[in-house]
């Protein structure tokens, strides 16, 4: 890919600080960006690529350190000052006016006046229009914003962006919404600001795209700089390696498709862990050499007769036990011209795929599943008993659990802390007569923080300061929190690192594991077809297809097999145990450690006791 030649960088950050209360999110960073270049942008989540373009577009300004714009320093005082200097964004979070058509949104502040000096209204729409329909967007430009899916969103966010008589435009995960032909419209328009001169930060976790276009690139981790040159130089497991501050090119490669993910971005082997030492052992049999000579128990030996995935005695596949009744079945949704008699039903231990492009209405099942979207026809059935009242609220309280894909507007409360935001959920069951028992949210929170790695400066950080990656770990957490039978996640690997994918993805097997079933829908193909037991595809909100696995994958409980049998708990656990939910995926096993039920703790893995009786 070439590179201009020109020596002078167009944007560089030199020795940039920046500090948050209890954070140092960027410690003496430096950066350059050269003119006609792709610059690819990495780290894991709470590395620090968020605040650093914030700090290059103006939105904070750094500590310490300075800015150089076209060879003079610089102090953006406003995201404004920074897009009329030249730099555009594309944030991860569309960053539009919802309430605003589309036509505004496009031309904001640079809407065409007649000559009385009065918005002129059609050749804005007229504008508008040819615009979107270089990027293969066709939609009536009227619409509010608020109405269009979130990928159709980002498309608008990228005209926009690229509309700018910019020389920096930077991309923060532009195609985590996008379907595959609107990720193809997008990289010919990077390949078009390339051919033009200006410089392209790219923030992507995908790698397969950084590789396609990016000609050098800087790597993040815990806010500092850690690597900076060309991307042709570094194999992926290296810059993996990079990114998560541990070498995995000694990591067995993967044998089954269906656990492709493990092997590039697994942590190692460690107590406490969610996907440590379950996740290596799924990424390849000679893990565990142990575990691959032994047979698969069937569940009823192990105790645990709620059903693996992708085991040949799991109830979820011949029927029996646990799999006769689902977990929920929806039948004939129908919502004028969004949802045309779509039924769909998730078992107990399944990972159901709903898959179809932008538009095919998955999103608008799950809402409506969860009671978000009123239906003109059709019943929603949670273990075997129907829901009388189409809301949110009941949805919950049958067990009903919905992961929006749109965090930032669907998700998260900006203005509350980590805390608050766990616990939102759970309070109805974490009160007595109306009163919350603090330490009790203090013990939830503390233990789902520290199980999915949220990075945060303390459970009382807002979560509006967190990266993308953590607030959908924090998300997740809420819903967990209050114990479903049914888990709806709508892209809930979209934005987040590598390492943090693989957390996510290893938690999904794990929770089927014990029982509870999934509704997963991912714009990712791959990710869908290896993390489902089955696929139901949608088309302009109709199911025009389903398709089961079609061959056995390993056990995912043969990370399992050697261990031997576990101690029985002390009396501390039992004391910790009695503060949770009698279902809690994460429950205390052993000792002060919270885990996971398929991540056991040291003690439970030796056969050995730990303090208390």
């Amino acid at each position: 890919m070439p590179v201009s030649t020109d020596t002078e960088p167009v944007l560089e950050a030199r020795r940039v600080s920046k500090r948050f209360p209890g954070v140092l999110a960027l410690d003496q960073v430096s950066c350059a960006l050269m003119p006609g270049e792709v610059h690819a942008l990495v780290g894991e989540n709470g590395a620090g690529k968020s605040t650093l373009i914030k700090v290059l577009t103006g939105v904070y300004r750094p500590d310490g350190g300075e800015l150089r714009y076209r060879g003079e320093p610089v102090s953006f005082t406003s995201p404004l000052h920074a897009q009329r200097s030249g730099i555009s964004t594309i944030y991860q979070e569309v960053n539009l006016v919802p309430m605003m058509s589309v036509a505004r949104n496009l031309l904001l502040g640079r809407e065409p006046r007649n000559r009385l000096g009065v918005i002129d209204t059609g050749e804005m729409n007229a504008r508008a229009e040819r615009m979107l329909a270089e990027y293969g967007v066709h939609t009536d430009v009227r619409r509010p914003l608020r109405s269009l899916g979130v990928g159709a969103q980002q498309m608008v966010a990228l005209a926009r962006a690229v509309s700018i008589d910019a020389r920096v435009i930077v991309m923060d995960e532009p195609t985590s919404s996008l379907e595959p032909r609107e990720v193809e419209t997008l990289f010919g328009v990077v390949h078009e600001l390339r051919r033009r001169g200006l410089a392209v930060v790219y923030v992507s976790h995908r790698m397969e795209e950084l590789y396609r276009l990016c000609d050098r690139v800087t790597v993040l981790r815990d806010g500092r700089l850690v690597h900076t040159g060309p991307l042709a130089e570094l194999e992926r497991l290296e810059l993996i390696s990079l990114m998560l501050g541990r070498d995995l090119t000694d990591t067995p490669a993967p044998r089954s498709a269906g656990r492709r993910f493990a092997a590039t971005a697994s942590a190692p082997p460690s107590e406490g862990s969610l996907t440590g030492t379950a996740t290596l052992a799924l990424a390849s049999p000679e893990a565990s050499p142990e575990a691959s000579s032994e047979a698969d128990p069937e569940p009823e030996a192990t105790g645990r007769g709620n059903g693996t995935r992708h085991g040949a005695t799991n109830g979820v596949r011949n029927g029996t036990g646990r799999g006769d009744v689902p977990a929920v079945e929806a039948r004939g949704l129908t919502r004028r011209h969004l949802l045309h008699d779509v039924s769909v039903t998730v078992r107990p231990g399944e990972v159901v795929g709903l898959g179809g492009l932008l538009g095919a209405g998955r999103s608008e099942t799950a809402k409506a599943i969860v009671g978000a979207l009123p239906l003109d026809a059709g019943e929603v059935i949670v273990a075997g008993t129907p829901l009388r009242r189409r809301t949110t609220t009941a949805a919950i309280r049958a067990g009903v659990s919905l992961l929006p894909e749109d965090r930032k507007a669907e998700g998260i409360v900006p203005t509350l802390s980590v805390r608050e935001n766990i616990a939102l959920a759970a309070l109805p069951r974490l009160s007595r007569a109306g009163i919350v028992s603090d330490e009790r949210i203090d013990r939830i929170v503390d233990a789902f923080m520290r199980r999915l790695r949220i990075k945060a400066a303390s459970p009382h950080q807002r979560v509006s300061e967190l990266s993308g990656g953590n607030q959908q770990k924090v998300l997740l957490a809420r819903w967990l929190a209050v114990q479903p039978k049914v888990l709806l996640l709508d892209e809930p690997t979209r934005g987040i690192d590598v390492g943090a994918k693989a957390e996510v993805r290893a938690l999904i097997d794990e929770l089927a594991e014990e029982g509870l079933g999934v509704l997963l829908i991912s714009s990712d193909l791959q990710e869908l077809v290896d993390g489902s037991d089955r696929v139901v595809v949608l088309r302009e909100g109709a199911v025009v297809g389903e398709r089961a696995r079609a061959r056995r994958s390993p056990s995912r409980r043969s990370w399992r097999r050697s261990r031997p049998t576990p101690a029985a708990p002390t009396r501390a656990c039992r004391e910790k145990e009695s503060t949770m939910p009698e279902r809690s995926p994460l429950r205390p096993l052993c000792g002060d450690e919270w885990i996971s039920p398929s991540a056991p703790c040291a003690a439970r893995r030796t056969g050995k006791k730990r303090g208390g009786a």
